[in-house]
C-alpha cells in the first residue's frame, strides 16, 4: 500500500534514503547550499544489498567515501560538519553487529560537541523470518532489543525503521535535528537489513527539493534588559567565548562587544579561534588548560559573560576558577541547558544577534579606563609569553612540544586548519596556537576522543580542499587509529599529518605522576626480568608504518630538520606525514587553574599519600554557583 500521495515512485528503502538526502538543502542569512556532501560506508551482509546498492546506484551524484574503521568514519563526518560550520553533513552506513556498534564512540563524540552526523547502522531482520543471523544479539526477555539500542544513550535522535511506511517521518525528524542550532548531534536511524532492500511506492513529494532554514533566534527582551543591568554594575568582568560564537559566525560581533565595553575575552577549546589571537583584549585560553593571565582575570571578575559555552569542568577549572564571592553570570546560548548554568541570566538566542542587541541596550557602557588598561596589558603579556615558550632553545639537542607547535604554526597560512584531540597537545595548543581564522582550529576536546585526529582531519580536508589541514597526533593515539591515512591517500587529499613521538601516553603519564600513580602503565616498555613493564623501550617505526599506507614520509629530530620536513610535506602533491620526536619530559608553566582528578584516599605508596594532601587542599576550593544573578 502506498502512502497518501497522488504520485509515487517505486524504490527500495535504501534508494529512497539516498534520493531524499540528495534533495536536502540548508539556508542561513540568504545563502543556500546542499546539506549532504555524500557518505562513508563499510559494507557487510547487513547493508551491501540495501544502502550499499543505493550508494553504488547514485555514486555520481552522491559521493561515496571508503572508510577503514566505523568509528573513524563518524569522526570524518564530524570533521566535515565542523568545517562546514554545521551547515553540511555526511551520512555513514555500516553493517550489523560490530560494524554498527563500532560507531558508538563516534556518535558520542559528535553529540557531545553538538555536531550533525547521520548514522545508518544495519539491524536485525524486521520480519524475523530467519533464525538469529550472524552478529545478531539475542535477548531472552525482549525480541525488539538489538545491539543498536546502545546508540540511544549517545544520539541526539534515535529511530528504528521497521517498515517502509515509517521512513518518511524518520527522515524528516532526522533533518529537523541535524539542522537545529540547539539540538543537533548524532542522528541514528537503525535500518533492518531486509527492510533496506524492500521496495515500496514512496510519494514523489518525499524527494522534492527541500530547504531547511536555520534561524537566528533572538533572546527575550526582558532578559536582555536584566543582563544589561548586571553588566552595568560590573567593576571587573570577563567574557568566556565558546564554540557557539564560531558556529554563529559571531566573531566580528564579539570583537565589537569587547571593544565597546572594555571586557576582555578568554576562549575555550571550542571557541579558541573566535577572536583574533592578537586582539588587544584577547586573553588566550581560559580554564584548566588556559593561560595564567586569563585565569587571574577570571578569578577577580564580578561578572562573567558566557557566550556559546557549555561551562565544562576544564573551562571552570572544576568550579574553582571564579573566586569573587559576588560573581554573577550572564549566559548567551541557543541551548537552554547551557544558558541556565552557574545560576546565570539566560539569554536564549543566537550569539551574533544577541551580542549586538545586548550592546545596544548597554548604550555605550564601558569598564573604567584603568581596568581596561590592565586587561590590555595582560593580553600583551600573554602574547609575549607565547613567543618565549615557542622560541627555539638552540642549546638543546631535542625539541620540546611547545617548540614543535611553534614551528608548525609559523609555517601555516591564515586559512590553514589544525586538527588534534586528547592528550597533552590540546592543552599546549589551547595556550600556544595562534589561529589565523575562525575555522582554523579543530581540537576535539568535548569528548576528548583519542583516535579522532587523522579521521577528523580527512573529513575537514574533504569539506574544504582549498584549506591545508595539519593533523597533530601523538604516538599513543596513532597506535589506536592510524588507518585513515589510507583514505587520505585514496582520495588524493593534500594534507599534512604530524606524528609526535613522546614515548607513550605522555599526557596521562604526567597526570598519573601528579596523582601519585608514578606514570604506571603509560610508557611503552617491555616486560622486564622483574615481571613488570620496566624493561627496554618498545621501538616502533612510525615512519615506515605511515609509508606503508602510501603517504610520503619525512622524518625530523631537530628544529632545522623539522622546518625542512614541514616544507617538503607542504610541497608534496598528496598526503604527507612528518615524524618527529620531542622531549618526553619537556614541560612549561601551568595555567594557574586546577582540574579535579580524584586521588586515592588511602594508599601504601608515599607518592599517592603526598598527592592526596595536595588534592584535598585544592578540593576545598570547589563551589557551586547557586546565587541567582538577580
Amino acid at each position: 500500500m502506498a502512502l497518501n500521495s497522488p504520485s509515487t515512485r517505486r524504490l527500495t528503502v535504501g534508494q529512497a534514503v539516498i534520493e531524499f538526502l540528495m534533495a536536502q538543502s540548508v539556508e542561513r542569512d540568504g545563502v543556500t547550499d546542499k546539506f549532504f556532501g555524500g557518505g562513508f560506508g563499510i559494507f557487510g551482509h547487513g547493508n551491501l544489498a540495501g544502502l550499499g546498492q543505493a550508494m553504488l546506484q547514485y555514486q555520481d551524484a552522491f559521493p561515496y567515501y571508503q572508510g577503514r574503521n566505523e568509528q573513524g568514519m563518524v569522526h570524518s563526518a564530524t570533521g566535515y560538519a565542523k568545517l562546514k560550520n554545521r551547515l553540511g553533513a555526511l551520512m555513514v552506513s555500516t553493517s550489523i553487529g560490530p560494524g554498527a556498534t563500532n560507531m558508538v564512540t563516534g556518535a558520542a563524540t559528535a553529540t557531545v560537541n553538538h555536531i550533525p552526523v547521520l548514522l545508518f547502522p544495519s539491524d536485525a531482520f524486521a520480519t524475523r523470518s530467519t533464525g538469529a543471523v550472524l552478529q545478531q544479539q539475542e535477548h531472552p526477555y525482549a525480541m525488539d532489543i538489538t545491539a543498536n539500542d546502545s546508540f540511544r544513550a549517545v544520539s541526539r535522535y534515535f529511530d528504528r525503521v521497521s517498515r517502509p511506511e515509517q521512513l518518511a517521518s524518520a527522515l524528516l525528524e532526522a533533518m529537523r535535528v541535524l539542522t537545529s542550532p540547539a539540538d543537533t548531534g548524532a542522528v541514528t536511524i537503525a535500518l533492518p537489513q531486509d527492510v533496506q532492500a524492500e521496495a515500496f511506492d514512496f510519494p514523489e513529494a518525499l524527494f522534492a527539493p527541500r530547504t531547511w532554514h536555520v534561524a537566528r533566534n533572538r533572546a527575550d527582551r526582558a532578559a536582555i534588559a536584566r543582563a544589561a543591568d548586571i553588566i552595568k554594575g560590573a567593576k571587573k568582568a570577563v567574557i568566556i567565548s565558546g564554540g557557539g560564537v564560531i558556529y554563529s559566525e559571531a566573531s566580528d560581533a564579539l570583537a565589537r562587544f569587547a571593544e565597546s565595553t572594555g571586557i576582555p575575552v578568554g576562549v575555550t577549546q571550542a571557541g579558541k579561534a573566535s577572536i583574533p589571537f592578537d586582539h588587544r583584549l584577547a586573553l588566550g585560553g581560559i580554564g584548566a588548560s588556559g593561560s595564567k593571565f586569563a585565569n587571574a582575570i577570571a578569578n577577580d571578575a564580578d561578572v562573567v559573560i558566557g557566550v556559546g559555552t557549555r561551562y565544562t569542568d576544564f573551562t571552570t577549572a572544576s568550579n574553582t576558577l571564579f573566586k569573587n564571592p559576588d560573581v554573577k553570570f550572564v549566559n548567551i546560548n541557543v541551548a537552554e541547558v547551557d544558558a541556565y548554568k552557574e545560576s546565570g541570566i539566560a539569554l536564549l538566542g543566537d550569539a551574533r544577534e544577541t551580542l549586538d542587541e545586548l550592546a545596544a541596550v548597554l548604550g555605550g557602557f564601558s569598564l573604567e579606563a584603568d581596568v581596561v588598561a590592565q586587561y590590555e596589558r595582560a593580553a600583551a603579556d600573554w602574547l609575549a609569553e607565547v613567543d618565549r615558550l615557542v622560541a627555539i632553545d638552540e642549546s638543546s639537542d631535542t625539541l620540546s612540544q611547545a617548540e614543535m607547535i611553534g614551528l608548525v604554526n609559523a609555517q601555516c597560512d591564515p586559512q590553514d586548519v589544525i586538527v588534534n584531540a586528547a592528550g597533552s597537545m590540546p592543552g599546549d595548543l589551547h595556550r600556544l596556537w595562534r589561529a589565523g581564522s575562525p575555522k582554523g582550529y579543530d581540537i576535539e576536546y568535548g569528548n576528548s576522543c583519542m583516535g579522532y585526529e587523522i579521521s577528523g582531519g580527512v573529513g575537514a580536508q574533504i569539506a574544504d580542499p582549498t584549506r591545508r589541514v595539519h593533523v597533530l597526533i601523538g604516538d599513543g593515539t596513532y597506535l589506536m587509529m592510524a588507518q585513515d591515512i589510507l583514505t587520505a591517500v585514496q582520495e588524493h587529499l593534500k594534507m599534512t599529518i604530524i606524528i609526535v613521538d613522546n614515548f607513550g601516553y605522555g599526557s596521562i603519564g604526567a597526570l598519573s605522576e601528579q596523582s601519585g600513580a608514578q606514570a604506571f602503565g603509560c610508557r611503552f616498555t617491555e616486560r622486564g626480568a622483574s615481571g613488570r613493564h620496566d624493561g627496554a623501550r618498545l621501538e616502533v617505526d612510525f615512519a615506515a608504518n605511515a609509508a606503508s599506507f602510501g603517504a610520503a614520509v619525512f622524518s625530523a629530530d631537530t628544529a632545522e630538520t623539522f622546518r625542512n620536513a614541514l616544507k617538503q610535506a607542504r610541497s608534496h602533491d598528496g598526503t604527507a606525514v612528518v615524524y618527529v620526536r620531542v622531549d618526553a619530559q619537556g614541560r612549561f608553566g601551568g595555567s594557574g587553574a586546577w582540574w579535579d582528578v580524584p586521588v586515592a584516599e588511602v594508599a601504601t605508596l608515599e607518592s599517592t599519600l603526598a598527592a592526596r594532601e595536595i588534592y584535598e587542599t585544592n578540593k576545598v576550593q570547589e563551589k557551586l554557583y547557586l546565587t541567582p544573578a538577580v
